[in-house]
């Protein structure tokens, strides 16, 4: 079973971090990621952009509208994501173990391992 590791980070926590402690951290997350994909649970990861650089997709009666972030109202972001394929548990399987904590920890105010139910393709034309 595959599972959706989100990192949920909260708004602004980035800006406020630095850029040297960012790309300690991001190496630690790379780090993580190694461990994930050397236990062959790792199908992929990526570190998604800060919030100031989001672009909402609003549909309403229809028609879609794009807006520009920063959102002043989110009070968390999807700092990034990994895809793990787990035989059980992301927790059992994927090995994230305390050890793990730490990591996640730093990156993030919670991470959330969701099952991907189905999956599902995108229509482009829309």
């Amino acid at each position: 079973m595959q599972y959706m590791l989100l990192i949920m980070e909260p708004a602004g926590q980035r800006r406020e971090r630095g850029e040297v402690a960012g790309r300690q951290l991001h190496e630690r997350m790379l780090r993580f990621g190694d461990a994930l994909r050397s236990r062959g649970v790792l199908v992929s990861s990526q570190s998604l952009r800060s919030d100031d650089a989001g672009i909402r997709v609003r549909v309403r009666d229809g028609k879609s509208t794009l807006i520009d972030g920063p959102f002043a109202e989110a009070k968390e972001i999807v700092g990034g994501f990994f895809l793990l394929d787990a035989t059980s548990s992301p927790a059992g399987s994927a090995g994230l173990e305390p050890s793990a904590n730490a990591t996640l920890a730093a990156a993030a105010r919670s991470a959330v391992a969701s099952p991907i139910v189905r999956q599902f393709a995108i229509n482009r034309n829309m």
